[in-house]
């Protein structure tokens, strides 16, 4: 007998599913192998997009909507949470300010894109543009810069407390075009593959793409809306 629910789930909704699955699984090796769990941060990333994608071609379901940001929580606000947490854990964590701060930012940055996604669930998806910035740009930008190099605690933890108030801000970001998101998605997969390989350059060029459109994009990327 085919379980109730699997039955009425598309393939769309699967890659969602894989998604979540692979966002559980950075979240659970984050603390042991936090460069393995930023790069599952980035293949979830690319499940992501990969979803809209089977979407538009074969189709949606009624629950597909509800599982995207269910799934986006797990991987994209719990995930890069624990990472953060488990790179900032051995410099910090000494005297109680420094466990508050190593604690409640993840925390916050959690609670923010719960709120962030609960939002954007109300906002028409006819629309190509979206109010603060995405939750998968914000893990992306958090995984993609430990994997270049970027390994400093403090300067991880800056980033999840700046991205804690970026995702609720009233800054509107345009959705990128499908060549764009191409090449995001082929930079975000040649990052997972070869993170270290010419002297860390995918890892790096993802990381330039991600920051010049959280930085430029509510400003000069302009698109038909």
């Amino acid at each position: 007998m085919q379980p109730r629910f699997l039955g009425q789930l598309g393939l769309a909704d699967a890659v969602t599913v894989l998604n979540a699955a692979v966002g559980s699984l950075a979240a659970a090796v984050a603390i042991t192998e936090p460069a393995l769990a930023a790069r599952l941060v980035l293949l979830a990333a690319i499940a992501d997009g990969l979803d809209g994608v089977v979407a538009r071609a074969r189709g949606s379901t009624p629950v597909g909507d509800h599982l995207d940001s269910l799934a986006d929580v797990a991987s994209f606000a719990v995930a890069p949470a624990v990472f953060v947490f488990a790179v900032a854990r051995p410099a910090l964590g000494g005297s109680t300010p420094e466990t508050v701060v190593l604690v409640g930012v993840p925390a916050l940055f959690v609670a923010m894109a719960v709120v962030r996604l609960g939002f954007y669930m109300l906002e028409d998806r006819d629309v190509a543009r979206t109010e603060g910035v995405q939750t998968t740009l914000a893990a992306t930008i958090l995984a993609v810069a430990y994997l270049a190099g970027v390994t400093d605690p403090l300067v991880l933890l800056g980033a999840t407390a700046a991205f804690t108030y970026l995702m609720v801000a009233p800054i509107t970001y345009p959705e990128l075009y499908a060549r764009d998101a191409l090449v995001l998605g082929g930079l975000q997969a040649l990052a997972v593959l070869f993170p270290a390989a010419v002297d860390r350059v995918f890892p790096r060029s993802l990381l330039v793409f991600a920051v010049g459109y959280l930085v430029f994009a509510p400003v000069l990327y302009w698109r038909e809306v």
